[in-house]
């Protein structure tokens, strides 16, 4: 850690200027020791930063595709039952399998789609 002389030897400096000036110069006194030590302050984070480098980026959590599968999920529901009722009335038992064997393979090529772009 870099040494903390040369900011208590400014402080000290400054309130002995303060002490020699008086009251009236306290404001730009406190105002230049400020921006030293902000100086100060900034080199030392510079050198932690160059010391450690940049924080690594935060990874996004993933659920797995699970949530982009919801919407899927739901919407065959919501159109399973219009086209099973459907597909019941005009081919009967073959029509209802033709119906949810096309939803569950567009349901696997979604989950595909999905978790190849993870």
């Amino acid at each position: 850690m870099p040494d903390m002389h040369p900011i208590r030897e400014d402080l000290r400096a400054t309130l002995d200027a303060r002490r020699d000036l008086g009251p009236d110069y306290e404001a730009a006194l406190v105002d230049s020791f400020a921006e030293r030590l902000d100086a100060t302050i900034a080199a030392r984070v510079r050198a932690e930063v160059d010391a450690y480098g940049p924080r690594p980026k935060a990874r996004k959590k993933s659920d797995g595709g699970g949530a982009a599968m919801i919407p899927i999920a739901l919407g065959s529901m919501a159109l399973g039952i219009p086209l099973t009722a459907i597909a019941g009335s005009y081919a009967e038992g073959p029509g209802i399998l033709l119906v949810w064997i096309a939803i569950v393979i567009i349901n696997i090529a979604s989950a595909g789609a999905i978790a190849s772009r993870r």
